[in-house]
Parts: C-alpha cells; structure tokens; sequence
C-alpha cells in the first residue's frame, strides 16, 4: 500500500472525518478510483432482498408467544393458568387455560395468515428478474442478487429494483418520467434528470467504461430528500464534481413512464431502500377509551386482590375453631399440621384469586380489537363519503382511533387545498401600478381567442412597455411546470392558435395557473428542451433563454427564482414569491401602488405573488455559480447552506408587479364548519397565507361571522407595543365578560356572550414560544391559551409546517388535554397530523404525504362532517357501551361466587360448574355485546347530521366517566345480590320437587347461573334501540344456545369426563314450577332498577340524545346496509351560495369593515347571486 492509501486510511479511522460516519462511498461498477486517488475501501452493504415479514418458520411460534405475552391482560392470566397447575386450586386449570388458549390460538392463526401472505409476496419481488452491466454485457439476474454499484438497465414500465442515481436514459436531453403511485399515491409523471456528464452514454459499453465515485447521506426514510455528490474521473483531468439531488434519485417502487430505458447505479438496496425504510410504522397513538378501560382495568384487579385478601383473613378466622378447621370427616395429614402458616396463607390466597380471576375479562381485548376491526370498514363502505369527480373514497390506515373521532374538542385545518379547492384559476395582474384583467376565462383550456387584454387602469406608457414584458417573460421562465403535448409532437408550435393545445403539469396548482393566465395575456410558455426554455411572445416570435439555475421553492423563504440567459447573452435572476418575501429585497420599482393592489386583492380572498427581477453582470454570475456549486457539492448540512447561498443572491431586486389568483372555496366548507362548531368544537385555521387572504376565506367558510370581533396578534402590532402589552390588553378584551357570564369554553359558541375571533401570525407565535430571559415562557403561554379559550375561533396565518405543530402540541398539553384533530392536503402539513391525537388527510391536489401520514383520509373537507358527527359518534357509543358491559357482566358473574364463601366455610368451593366457568364470556354472552358494538344506532345517521349539537352528549369521554363506571359497577353488586340471596331465600328448606327433593348445590349454582345470562343478555337488549333481524338472531340465539348447552351437558353421559357432577342437574331443576317461577321473577327484579332509572331520567332530566329520541324514530335504514341506502334526502338542503357558487358575477361598491376594503359580488337581475368575501354578507337580503 502507497503512502498516499495508508494517510487516508488513518484519516479515515483516527482523525475521523465529519462524512465518514454520516456518508457513504459508492464505486460505481465496482471499479477502483485511479492511482493518486482517494482510497479504495471495500464496503459492505446488505443484498437486494426485501423482506416485510415478521415471521420465519423457526421462529414464529416464540416469537409470537413472547409478542402476546407481552400485553398485561395475556400475561395476567397466564400466571393464573400456572398458579392452578402448580397448587391445589378450586377450579380446573381448564377454566383459565382454554379462553386463554383460545385468544392466544385466534390472534396467533390472523398473525400468522397475514405474514404469509407477505412472505408470498415478498418471494415475488426478491425474485423479478432485473437487467445490469457486467463486461460491457447486459446480463439478467434476480432481484434479491443485486449489490450496491451495480449499473442497472430498467425498461419502461419496468419497476425500479432498488434506489439507483439516474446516469443516462434514450432521451437526447437526459430526463425520464417516473410515477411513483406505489409510494405516495401520486400517479402524476415527475420528471428526473441524469448527471450532466453521463447523460451521453447510451450504450452498455460507454456505461461500462464509466469511472466514478458517489459519496452521499447514509440511508433514511424521506422520499423527497437526497444528498451526495459524483465525483467523474478522466485521464485527462481531475474528477469532475457534481452535486447529486432527489431529482437525479430513482426510488424502488417507482415506476419508468414514457421512456424507452434508463441506465443506473444502484445505492441503497433491500431493508436500506427509502422504500423499505418506510415500512416503519409511525408512533403509535392510543385512545381515551382505551386510557380508560385500562385505569377500569386496575380498579378491579385492586378488588380482585381485595376480595382474594378478605376471604384469605375470614378463613383463618372461621378456622380459628378447631372443630371447623379439622371436621370429623376431614382430618388433616400430619404434614398438613406441620407446614408454615404463612406459606400456606399465601397458597390460599392464591387460589382466592384464582376463584376470582373472572372478574377481569380476558375476552374484553379480544372483542375491542375485533370491534375496531371490522367497524372500520363502515367508514370504507360509506358512499356518502365517496367523492365521484376524484374517484376516491375514505381510507382507513389505523382502526385503534375510531372512537377518538367522537371525542374531538379541537379541529386545526390547512387552507388551501382543505377549505379550498385548490384549484387556481388566474384573474389579474398588476404590472408598474397598472391592472391587466384577461377577457377569456381559460379553465384549463387554453382558448383560441385568448391572446388579448383588458385594462381596468390606464394603458402604460412608452417607457413601461419593457417592464411590462419583462414581468411576462418572468411568469413563463420562473417555475417549474411540465409541458405534456397532446398530440406528442416534438417541436415548437407557431401560434397557440394551431389547434395543438398544450397540458402544463406541475405539481403546484399555482404555478399552473400563471403560466396559463399569462399565455391568455399574449406569452406562451412551449418547453424546455436540452436546457433551453422557449417561449412564444405576443408577436408570434419564439424566444429561448438558456436556464442556467433553480433555485428551488420551499415553505420558509416562500419564493423561487430561475437564472437564465438571454439569446443577447444577458443574464436575469427571475424571483417569484409572497409579499413578505419579496418586499423586503426590493431596491427599486412601484412598491407602494403594487403593495396597494396586493392588499386589496388580499381582501378579495384571492392568493397573491410578487414577482421581481434583476440583470447580473457575467462577474457577479460567476461569484452565484461557485456559491451556489460549494452549498450543492455539501454533503453535510446542505439545506442550510443552500438557503445561506439563496438569501445571498436574492436581494437588491427590482419590482415587477404582482399576481392574483382565486382559490375557491371547497363544497359545502361552510356548512361543515357551522355544523362543527354547533357540535361544540373549536376550529382553527392554521396556513402559510397572508392574512388579509386567510381571513377573508375564514368570513367565507363562516368561521368568523358577523359579529365576530376580530382581535389581532400580529407582528405590526407588536412592533407598536410590547407583546406583554398586546397580550394583556386582548385578555382583558375576552375576559372582560366572563365574571358575570360563563362561557362553555369547550363549545367556542355562546349566544350570550360576545363573539370573538383571534388572528396570529408566525413571527408572533414565534415570540410566544420562545423562552423568556429568566428561562420561562410558560406565563405568556398560559395568558395566550387563555385568550385562545374564550375566542370562538382562531385564525394562524404565516406558518411554517413546524409552527403549525407547535400550536397543536401547546392545545394538546395544555391543563384541559383536550382531543385534537389535524387536518391537512400537503406535506407542509404532515407534522400537524402526526401531533395530533387525530390525523386526517385530504386526498388533494398536493400529492399523498398527508393522506400518507394520516390516521384516517377523506376525499374533501366536507367528509369531516359525518366522519365525526355520525361515525365518530357512533363509535364512541358502541365502544363505551362495550366496555362498561363486560366489566358489569363480570361483576354479575364472580361476585355471587364471593357471596358463596360465607355459606361454604372459605373452602374455595366454586359455585358454578367448570364448564359454565369457561364458556360464559367466551360463548354465552360475547356475540350479542359483539354485534351491538357493530350495529347499534341509538339515534337516526340522518338526525345526527341535522343536530350536531347531540355530539356534546358524548363529549369529554362522558359515557366512562367514573360516575358512570361507578353506576354500572353498582348495578352489577345489586344484580349479583338478586341473584344469589333470591335464590337462596327462595329455596332455602323448601321442597322444590313434587317427590319432595331438595336442591344440590350445583342446582343452586345452575340456577344463580340460568339467570344471570338471562338478565344480562336481556340488559343488553333493553339498551339496545335499533333492532335488525340480526340483533334478534344473536340476542336470543344465545339464550337459545345456553338452554341447549346445558340440556345437552347434563343429559349425555360424555366418555372423556372423569366425572360427571352436572349430570341431570338443569333438566332436573326445569322439571319443577318453583324454578321457573323464581327465574322468571329475579330476572324482573334484576332489570327493574335500571328501567326505572332510565324512565325516571329520560322523564325528569333528559339529555339532548334522549329527547331527540322521544320526538324521532331510529333511521329505517341499518348503517350495515348497502352503502347507497345511506344516502339522506338532504336534511339541511342545498345552501344558495354551494349551489349557485360558479354564477357569473360583477364588482359594486365596497362595504366598509374596520376600515379597510371589502369586495363583494352581488347579484344582476340576469343571474343568481354569488358572493365571495366577505362571508357576512351572506346574512343581508339578496
């Protein structure tokens, strides 16, 4: 080894290089680097073999046994299985041994199905045979063999085997088109580009004879971020360095579109793909039912010990007697006598605690799961929610929340692309002062007679003619839209007019919709071709500009900007984004009259960008090319020092003018919201758009209302006062009323107080968030939730992506915890959904990170509506009700059989058969508490969604609240006693038999048995208000099911039964009248208390449920039903501003609101009304 090698292996080694454990280094063919060059240092890196399974043969058994065990419920009642084999214990270890076998068999057989099926498939994907370069030779192997470095051919419509960096394709310019549907949901073509110096090589030979080197980012999860760099070796010359991005980044589970084949090197394969990295589930998020019934759960393993240690205590004292302790008929052994008293205590104990093991019901796990499980799919099956213009439906991706969408408190929602449609559509632009409105309304269609323009202001003169086109070249240079031809026809066309109509794709609507509007005002944006951008001007000429640079959009500095040259060889830097962005680098240009226009456009509802410009000398482009090469080359923090590169090159601009685009409101966005916040949640706003936009959408989707008084917490204003003042002023504004009037500060609506509506922006949160100079920034927080509480809606503009988490993190952890829900359509909202307890996903226009990201996905805001009113409500009713069951039948269940101990002596003896022991959860009374929890509507779907105000009934977990625990555990004591002291006062020294025979003790024991499952199955079915010929089935089917079971179990003598104590048992205590009798007479007085609470509640003091009930019917149409018996007739009826949304309008004279401008659109006599901004006036007669 040279000198040079063995130097760079100590550096590597002892000094530790900042990239040595943070990259890597790939040889691309497996090729060494040339003498002189870095050292070559082998690497290894895992094969191509992806593998989903959790599971192999060898191992499925212990490891699925463990992962079991490992839930506390499973755990709890395997201890008692082994308690009862290794002590002499009152019930056969059968009793605890075959539920648990049971559940554990079930849960292991699903397990165990699902991963072979992704056994199955992941043998199909490890074993596609892939094309890659060997000797200048293509050769065909399978996936799972690849190695990183090797070079890859893929065809079209060939799937990606693995990451790989995109070196050439048969395309002269270098580009290939991907969908990458598989791993996003986006089937839209992305363009990527191969590396500009091997972008040439077309054949398998020219491939082979590459000598290069990648060093890039070791493997992580985040599709749409990649950092590295090649380093091209020559023997002419140095390496050639080039920055590698996720556009040159070709990811396994892509797709190649629309191009013949592609050459790549493969970098991260297998488990380190981006696409295997994402198989890692995201946090798990637990519900407040399940918090609940786990804190249940403790509260009655506390009794069970307690019960357990009072019989244990009563024992030795009843035996404290000698002649109970040692009867004449049951003497002890000597060994007996002589073993430790404590020892035997605690064996004692533990066999109480076996005895009343059943009091925690292990099948409650097993029915919850199932319950969510397959209630789920309601929401998956439901065509009301099934949006036909997108093709979509709902998408589940966790069913462990469904009851947590009827417990929201807090709706923090995205703007654009959530409230609004996302779909742009261009109305003007002011360019030096002046507003040019194009005539034709295009809808995505470019239209032949589009090419002229209306002024609204006076025409410009001479001298701003240049300006004028100088702001057109800028909007059809400065983006980065696809131009997709119809006819697929290479080369320019000569006139927008030639009947060859161009689709623009981008993946920002925006940007769409200022190529199109500007090509409706004379400048046509045709392609870009081998680095050149063509466009056709008003005179029908095409220009081409050399693209030289991008530098990129992203959400903190909110713009772009595109560096290009001129066919004259002048260089412009094009810059694009908000007016907070943009105003602050301008030097020169028409501020005041465009910031003026922006304003008022603003106020309109309409989204604005400003666009500027600036001519670099060929010195000063050279100074932005090595800046911008050195930030791009970084492998460590390139973002960072990107946006050092761009806040750099970006200033000194010269004003252009600015655009304005309308977002649309999304369908019935307002009635939604109004309907939410009479359910008594807070909805809040949360975007990245001015506030002037914002809060004119927030009029339109009736967030804010009439008599709304809007509070501002801004940074202007603080920049005028102090934050403490700002902050202590508006809390004495919204508290001012609240000495005398209480609000319901969880509803955000008061009829009796003053309605107030908060705005904030980003740099002001900021300001709150941030730690104060003693170290506490809790007191601002606090004095900001507070403001927040009593206002009935909050608007938070300016916001970054994680600000926007901030805001849900600080409701979430606020002193109330109330449930938060987030919902979103882009990535920038992907962090909210994560915070919060909810996450939901619009399948928007934005791609499908949030729908990705999410807990639950809906095709348009207006799903919201019933996703939580109907199906959040019902969810929350059915689990509830499920839970409080189980542990009351429990209590009906065991305490009996602690009752029972008082009249044995303490021995342990058990009072019901082993077999009724076993089957009375698993089989008597789990099916009919099943199929409530899945179809009970205790009200109509359609009722609920024309009251939603009947959402607060089940607010705050109301139904698991310790009162109603307390109530249910009550109920079942008082069940317990009817039973037990019913039938023992009933047919205590009573001949019961016509040949004048007693009852046994495992009669006694039948009977208390016989009904118990009556009443609680009977208890059920009173609770039960919609009934289908299901309920029916199953309700009495189980009865049915239990008198069949016992005629059979104690009529057949069965050979595998040692003993047979059952044996004419129930047939012997149905043959006499007294039993019937008495049956029939405790089930009554069992049930009659909690008839008459819920007559004597419903009639004195009833909830909004119950007089809904009392004044509706239950809907006729099961929510198990076909899908399109769903459909309402219309309950709250179409709204004229949905239904007349797309009428033609025109401008009159503005109201005035606070002193500023507000348009508003009202009706002609010709057209039905349409009104825009501002929302209140929707409440004026039309």
């Amino acid at each position: 080894m040279d000198c040079s090698r063995a130097r760079a292996l100590v550096r590597r080694f002892c000094a530790g290089e900042e990239d040595w454990v943070d990259s890597r280094t790939i040889y691309v063919g497996h090729k060494e680097p040339p003498p002189g060059a870095e050292a070559y240092i082998p690497q290894r890196y895992p094969d191509n073999r992806i593998v989903s399974s959790k599971y192999t043969f060898w191992n499925f058994i212990p490891k699925n046994l463990f992962e079991q065990f490992r839930r506390i419920a499973n755990f709890y009642f395997l201890i008692i299985f082994l308690v009862q084999l290794i002590i002499d214990t009152p019930t056969s270890p059968v009793t605890s041994g075959l539920p648990l076998f049971f559940v554990i068999t079930v849960t292991a057989i699903k397990q165990g199905y699902e991963d072979w099926l992704r056994h199955k498939a992941d043998n199909a994907m490890n074993q596609c045979p892939v094309h890659f370069i060997q000797h200048g030779k293509l050769v065909r192997k399978q996936s799972r063999k690849l190695r990183v470095g090797d070079i890859v051919m893929v065809k079209e419509n060939e799937t990606f085997p693995c990451d790989l960096i995109f070196l050439s394709s048969n395309r002269g310019d270098g580009t290939c088109h991907v969908t990458t549907a598989s791993l996003d949901g986006e089937s839209s073509h992305k363009t990527h580009y191969a590396i500009q110096d091997t972008k040439g090589f077309h054949t398998e030979e020219d491939i082979d004879a590459l000598h290069a080197t990648i060093e890039c980012e070791q493997p992580q999860p985040d599709l749409y971020k990649f950092v590295g760099r090649i380093n091209v070796y020559s023997n002419l010359s140095d390496p050639v360095v080039r920055p590698l991005g996720s556009e040159n980044l070709l990811l396994r589970g892509a797709t190649l579109k629309n191009t013949e084949r592609i050459f790549g090197v493969a970098i991260y394969t297998g488990m380190e793909t981006k696409m295997a990295l994402n198989y890692q589930s995201k946090s798990q998020k637990r519900s407040a039912v399940e918090k609940s019934m786990n804190v249940f759960l403790v509260v009655y393993l506390c009794i069970l010990i307690s019960k357990a240690l009072v019989n244990t205590v009563l024992k030795y004292v009843w035996q404290s007697e000698p002649f109970r302790d040692e009867p004449w008929y049951n003497q002890k052994t000597e060994s007996e006598r002589q073993r430790n008293l404590f020892l035997r205590a605690f064996t004692d104990f533990l066999a109480f605690m076996v005895l009343f093991n059943y009091i925690i019901p292990v099948s409650m796990y097993v029915t919850v799961e199932m319950q969510k499980f397959l209630g789920s799919y309601f929401i998956t099956w439901d065509e009301d929610m099934f949006d036909e213009e997108t093709g979509e439906g709902p998408l589940v991706n966790t069913s462990d929340l469904n009851e947590e969408l009827g417990q929201v408190e807090y709706i923090f929602t995205d703007k654009t692309g959530t409230l609004t449609e996302n779909n742009m559509a261009f109305k003007e632009c002011c360019i030096e002062g002046h507003v040019y409105v194009p005539h034709v309304i295009c809808n995505g269609q470019v239209l032949p007679d589009s090419s002229g323009i209306d002024m609204i202001d006076s025409s410009p003169g001479v001298s701003s003619r240049e300006r004028e086109e100088l702001f057109f070249r800028a909007l059809c240079l400065c983006h980065t839209v696809q131009v997709k031809d119809e006819d697929h026809v290479d080369g320019p066309r000569k006139s927008p007019d030639s009947g060859k109509s161009c689709i623009y794709i981008s993946s920002s609507p925006d940007e769409v919709a200022l190529v199109e509007g500007v090509q409706r005002l004379g400048f046509t944006y045709l392609r870009l071709k081998d680095s050149y951008m063509e466009i056709l001007n008003r005179n029908g000429d095409i220009e081409r500009f050399e693209l030289l640079e991008v530098l990129s959009f992203d959400s903190v500095r909110r713009r772009m900007s595109v560096i290009v040259r001129s066919t004259a060889g002048e260089i412009y830097l094009f810059c694009k984004g908000a007016d907070s962005s943009i105003f602050p680098r301008v030097i020169e240009g028409k501020v005041d009259q465009i910031r003026s226009r922006v304003e008022r456009n603003a106020v309109e509802g309409l989204r604005t960008l400003c666009v500027a410009y600036k001519r670099l000398i060929p010195e000063e482009y050279e100074g932005v090319c090595g800046l911008l090469q050195a930030a791009k080359v970084a492998l460590q923090d390139r973002e960072k020092k990107l946006a050092e590169a761009y806040e750099q090159i970006e200033k000194d601009l010269i004003l252009l003018g600015a655009t304005a685009v309308e977002d649309r409101l999304q369908e019935k966005a307002a009635d939604t919201i109004e309907a939410l916040q009479k359910a008594g949640i807070k909805v809040w706003v949360l975007t990245g758009d001015k506030m002037e936009t914002a809060a004119a959408t927030c009029y339109a989707c009736r967030l804010f209302r009439r008599g709304t008084q809007l509070l501002e917490l801004t940074t202007k204003r603080i920049e005028e006062q102090s934050l403490h003042d700002v902050l202590f002023e508006l809390s004495k504004t919204v508290l001012r009323c609240s000495g005398s009037l209480t609000r319901d500060h969880f509803s955000g609506l008061s009829t009796d107080m003053h309605d107030y509506g908060l705005i904030i922006d980003g740099a002001a949160l900021s300001l709150i968030m941030k730690p104060r100079e003693d170290g506490s920034s809790a007191n601002y927080r606090e004095l900001f939730l507070d403001i927040c509480r009593n206002c009935s809606a909050v608007l938070c503009c300016r916001m970054a992506p994680l600000q926007k988490a901030q805001i849900v993190k600080l409701i979430k952890f606020s002193k109330e915890h109330p449930i938060t829900l987030a919902i979103g359509d882009g990535a920038n909202d992907v962090s909210m959904i994560l915070e919060a307890h909810v996450g939901i996903g619009v399948i928007g226009k934005e791609g499908r990170q949030a729908a990705r990201n999410s807990d639950y996905a809906i095709p348009k805001f207006k799903h919201l509506k019933k996703m939580l009113l109907v199906h959040g409500h019902f969810y929350y009713i059915r689990i509830s009700e499920l839970v409080q069951y189980f542990f009351y039948k429990n209590v009906c269940f065991i305490f009996p059989q602690f009752l029972y101990q008082f009249f044995c002596g303490f021995s342990q003896q058990t009072l019901y058969d082993t077999a009724y022991l076993t089957l009375y959860n698993i089989s008597f009374t789990s099916l009919p508490i099943l199929l409530y929890s899945l179809m009970e509507q205790h009200v109509g779907v359609d009722v609920l969604k024309r009251d939603p105000s009947l959402y607060r009934d089940i607010a705050k977990n109301a139904l698991l609240r310790w009162r109603v625990f307390i109530y249910w555990t009550f109920l079942g004591v008082f069940d317990a006693l009817v039973f037990f002291f019913g039938a023992y006062f009933m047919f205590e020294n009573t001949t019961v038999t016509s040949n004048g025979q007693m009852f046994g003790n495992w009669t006694f024991g039948t009977l208390v048995f016989t009904v118990m499952v009556f009443t609680v199955t009977l208890k059920l079915a009173l609770d039960t208000h919609y009934w289908t010929w299901i309920n029916h089935f199953v309700i009495w089917g189980s009865l049915l099911f239990y008198v069949v079971f016992s005629l059979l179990w104690g009529g057949i003598i069965w050979p595998f039964l040692s003993y047979q104590r059952m044996y004419y048992v129930f047939i012997h205590m149905l043959s006499c009248g007294p039993a019937w009798l008495g049956i029939l007479l405790l089930i009554t007085v069992s049930l009659l208390p909690d008839i008459l609470k819920k007559v004597l509640c419903r009639q004195l003091w009833p909830t909004a449920t119950e007089r809904t009930q009392n004044t509706h019917c239950p809907d006729s149409s099961p929510e198990l039903a076909p899908a399109a018996s769903l459909q309402s007739p219309g309950a709250l009826g179409p709204r004229p501003t949905a239904a007349l949304r797309d009428a033609p309008t025109r401008k009159v004279p503005c109201v005035l609101w606070r002193s500023e401008e507000y348009a508003v659109l009202l009706p002609t006599r010709a057209s039905p009304v349409t009104v825009t901004v501002p929302a209140f006036c929707r409440d004026a007669p039309t």
